[in-house]
């Protein structure tokens, strides 16, 4: 079993992830648009595994993570972004793609985010 939290504020870029990461062995998702939803879904059901966009129309997704890390322990995270310069600071990224991106990028990089959640 394999619960993913995307935060992601483009409907059709989380469902094009949830599809991808569905097909990868992803077995449940929550979408969060915003931070503070991030945060809120986290806590209700922890994760396996985070993506996470960068800029969110209301909050940031490095710093949901950072919450979230707070509060639920070290969660793998992928970080699905324009502007990957942004994710310098980003301390729980795993990997970190630069949007536009392809299946084959996000099916390595959930692999290899399975594999640090199992400690690997």
């Amino acid at each position: 079993m394999c619960h993913v939290l995307i935060i992601e504020d483009e409907p059709l870029i989380a469902d094009i992830i949830s599809d991808i990461l569905a097909i990868s062995g992803a077995t449940s998702f929550d979408i969060a648009p915003t931070q503070q939803q991030a945060v809120e879904l986290a806590a209700l059901n922890r994760p396996a595994v985070i993506t996470s966009d960068v800029r969110l129309r209301e909050g940031r997704g490095p710093l949901a993570v950072d919450e979230i890390h707070d509060s639920c322990g070290a969660i793998p995270t992928i970080f699905i972004t324009a502007i990957p310069d942004e994710c310098a600071s980003c301390d729980h990224a795993v990997e970190i793609i630069s949007k536009p991106f392809t299946c084959q990028a996000l099916q390595q990089a959930f692999a290899k985010a399975q594999a640090a959640g199992m400690g690997i």
